[in-house]
């Protein structure tokens, strides 16, 4: 039988707007206040997102960020720097209990990202999961050697042609699964790659290398420009057929409204952006 979940494509906000709206949607789950659901969004200004573990000043020229008029937040989840510029962004949010959810946060990444794999095809890409077999390459995942996100596949991550087109992260709280990422429509390398810190050229020059080798986006690959528009369409035909889904629109009330609001000084503060 399909399930109904809630939809919302928030449309484009501030870095601090997206997190919290991002970490409300999870307590209203846990709450039990809305069923599970998917969102999308965009971010203004373009924004360098950190994992809740990096070290933001050992990690990230700051001055380049703020130079280059980009925002800077900390998200809930893990995983390394995303730049947040020309891309689609997801989340998806579903009780740990449901039933078509698995224990482990590999699994339940495999089951979850089946809608985006679907997604992508739907924009006519081949797209295939990347399981890393050897034990060289599982070895590599739990030392990963840059700060910057989409530099290695993961378990589970989505190829196109031999490349990583979507990054995602998970964070389990409150009984409740939280995975977000982006889909990557553009990117500027050189721009990602000016605001880390490397300990010389040679050794940025390098990573930079394998992060083209490695990373690619939709318009990299695509024949003709593909719009947000399209991705949008795209994906939520592919979440639906993915997870087995049917959508409905999902309404905040004002008291979630303000949650959000609340949510919003959170990552506002320095206090949770440099706390690493």
């Amino acid at each position: 039988m399909t399930e109904t979940w809630n939809f919302i494509n928030s449309g484009s906000h501030d870095p601090y707007y997206n997190m919290a709206m991002d970490e409300a949607l999870l307590n209203f789950v846990s709450r039990g206040e809305i069923d599970p659901v998917i969102r999308f969004y965009t971010w203004n200004p373009a924004t360098l997102s950190i994992g809740y573990f990096q070290r933001l000043k050992r990690e990230i020229d700051i001055d380049k960020v703020k130079e280059k008029g980009y925002g800077l937040v900390r998200r809930q989840t893990g995983g390394r720097g995303v730049l947040h510029d020309k891309e689609l962004t997801y989340s998806v949010i579903v009780p740990e209990s449901h039933p078509n959810m698995p224990k482990t946060v590999t699994e339940a990444y495999r089951v979850i990202s089946q809608g985006l794999l679907e997604g992508f095809k739907e924009l006519g890409f081949e797209t295939y999961f990347a399981i890393p077999r050897s034990k060289e390459e599982r070895e590599k995942l739990k030392q990963p050697r840059s700060s910057v996100c989409f530099d290695a596949p993961s378990w589970y991550e989505l190829v196109v042609e031999g490349r990583k087109i979507a990054g995602s992260a998970q964070t389990r709280q409150k009984g409740v699964i939280l995975q977000h990422g982006s889909i990557l429509k553009d990117i500027d390398v050189d721009d990602l790659f000016d605001m880390f810190i490397f300990k010389n050229e040679r050794l940025k020059d390098k990573m930079k290398t394998a992060f083209i080798d490695k990373a690619v986006a939709i318009n990299d690959i695509s024949n003709s420009e593909i719009t947000l528009t399209q991705m949008e369409k795209a994906f939520e035909k592919g979440f639906q057929k993915g997870l087995n889904i049917n959508f409905k629109p999902l309404v905040l009330t004002e008291d979630q409204k303000a949650e959000i609001k609340e949510l919003e000084e959170k990552y506002k503060s320095d206090e949770w952006t440099y706390r690493k």
